[in-house]
């Protein structure tokens, strides 16, 4: 186990290298808003569908088929147990707190944080798994999700339009079809895709780097609400999917693919959805701060220790 968490907290710190880099060029003067903007729309909207459509260039098969059916479960059972155990919490705050706390916990960085540390932990082939829970966290966020933070805020919350058709989806139709015709992309094409989708890990981390340039790290842990969120959100929920996981002797890399990757730090579309239906954006920043600080911690032993189950 120790050699597990050696290996992957050096991965975890790779990729927290680069947000410093981020951090740093922000801190700088040198990563104005409109290139936090830009570089972000790229990684939501450009990188994240290639790695999709990138990890689904393999060969078909009946046992493919069956573990993508099978991620795609366990993904569904994750939110369905999130939000049960999720729902009773933080009533003592602020209602638009509340919403943002909640959201917060029940999403996880999957794009930014999560592809990056699955292909860093267990390599190129998990990230298949990794999609297709992409996939089903698009779907359940502009659905279910846009429905909790959207609500009595005055603007229509729920769209079928989003829900079907985003950054997500989108990579999974064109990966999907790819896949289901054994259709391979020619090379150039190919190659350039893979080229972009690599663009995620570095991009990806320099963003979360310069957002948290922002936020006044020595207050946040004066603020109580952002342990019980970050608790939750980077031990609670992934040690009970792993224990509700156990007993059912999944295969290794969608049991580890599932459980790390929702064990990673809020969203990042928690501020950016609090912004949108003026919510506590404050709180929204403080908690993708505070989880993504202390993920450094608890993704290293949490990645140890499914390798090793």
């Amino acid at each position: 186990m120790l050699t597990n968490f050696i290996t992957v907290a050096g991965q975890v710190l790779t990729l927290f290298i680069l947000m410093g880099a981020g951090f740093a060029l922000r801190k700088l003067g040198r990563l104005p808003n409109d290139g936090l903007k830009a570089m972000s729309f790229l990684v939501l909207n450009i990188a994240a569908p290639c790695i999709i459509i990138n990890s689904l260039q393999i060969e078909r098969s009946a046992e493919t088929l069956g573990e993508m059916g099978i991620t795609a479960l366990v993904s569904v059972v994750y939110f369905a147990l999130a939000f049960t155990v999720t729902l009773p919490l933080y009533r003592k705050y602020a209602h638009d707190t509340r919403i943002v706390m909640r959201f917060g916990t029940l999403y996880s960085n999957l794009g930014f944080m999560g592809f990056p540390l699955i292909a860093a932990a267990l390599g190129q082939d998990a990230l298949r798994h990794a999609a297709i829970v992409l996939v089903v966290f698009s779907v359940i966020l502009w659905t279910f999700g846009i429905s909790i933070i959207g609500s009595e805020s005055g603007k229509s919350a729920f769209s079928w339009r989003l829900a079907l058709v985003n950054p997500g989806t989108i990579g999974f139709a064109v990966g999907i079809v790819l896949f289901g015709f054994a259709i391979r992309l020619p090379w150039p094409v190919g190659n350039a895709v893979t080229h972009i989708a690599e663009l995620n890990t570095p991009l990806a981390m320099i963003v979360i780097g310069g957002q948290m340039a922002d936020a006044d790290v020595f207050s946040l842990f004066r603020d109580k609400s952002l342990y019980k969120v970050s608790v939750m959100r980077l031990i609670v929920l992934p040690a009970l999917l792993a224990l509700l996981l156990l007993p059912f002797k999944l295969p290794p890399l969608i049991f580890s693919s599932c459980v790390i990757l929702f064990g990673t730090p809020c969203a990042g579309i928690t501020s950016i959805m609090s912004q949108r239906f003026n919510r506590d954006t404050t709180t929204a920043a403080r908690l993708i701060t505070m989880t993504t600080l202390f993920s450094v911690l608890t993704l290293p032993v949490l990645a140890a220790i499914v390798k090793l189950l």
